[in-house]
């Protein structure tokens, strides 16, 4: 099987095993949430689920939701959500993410923070030992000053990289650019929540993509079938 085949595989099982008719759910953004709005959308047509309403983390996946015919709500709508499902670019041995390079990090954070149950849907590639060993973690910066915190960024023991997309700085569906802070893929991160406070201690830093803590299960396809993660 091929990783679209495996991330398949886990978005459908998640929507099967955790969405119910009258749900609120928060909806995340990426390649393996495409299969998971495939598979409600499906779900809907089919009447075999109802009155099932989302808050989108993107404009993309706002897009796909409409064209699927999934009825979306704003987050200050609906108030407490059931269950967001969403992918994950790492997922470590604590059910510890590293979120973002879609670029929707702070909408995902918003709306994860949000529910009651975030259920995570990945392809076995994105399971590591330590965070920062393959991906890098996304900081979300305001657009004035964003230089400055390279230096800073640097003292922490990143590798700094503003994203680019067509030669100019990639800008979030919130105008924000987004530095891509790469670590040595031998240590990864040493102390995640220690990262966590000095990050969000930073004036201009609106956002990261380390996601602790947040996880309830984690479903994960690959060579070796579906592997359910749970926190619990």
């Amino acid at each position: 099987m091929s990783n679209e085949q495996w991330k398949r595989e886990a978005a459908r099982a998640a929507v099967e095993r955790e969405v119910r008719s009258g749900m609120t759910l928060g909806l995340g953004t990426g390649s393996t949430v495409a299969h998971a709005l495939d598979a409600l959308g499906e779900a809907l047509r089919e009447w075999r689920l109802e009155n099932v309403r989302g808050v989108p983390t993107s404009e993309q996946t706002a897009a796909r939701a409409r064209e699927l015919g999934i009825p979306l709500l704003e987050l200050h709508e609906a108030g407490e959500l059931d269950v967001t499902i969403d992918g994950a670019d790492e997922i470590d041995t604590n059910l510890d993410l590293i979120k973002g390079l879609g670029g929707a990090l702070l909408r995902e954070k918003m709306v994860a923070q949000a529910t009651r149950r975030l259920v995570i849907i990945a392809d076995g590639g994105k399971r590591v030992e330590r965070l920062g060993q393959k991906a890098p973690v996304p900081v979300e910066v305001v657009p004035f000053g964003w230089r400055a915190h390279l230096p800073f960024l640097e003292s922490l023991g990143a590798r700094p990289v503003l994203r680019e997309e067509a030669g100019e700085p990639y800008r979030t569906d919130n105008g924000n650019y987004v530095i891509d802070c790469h670590f040595e893929p031998e240590e990864g991160i040493l102390d995640p929540q220690v990262l966590d406070w000095q990050l969000l201690g930073r004036a201009g830093i609106v956002e990261h993509g380390l996601f602790l803590d947040m996880a309830a299960i984690a479903y994960v396809a690959g060579p070796g079938g579906l592997v359910v993660l749970d926190r619990d």
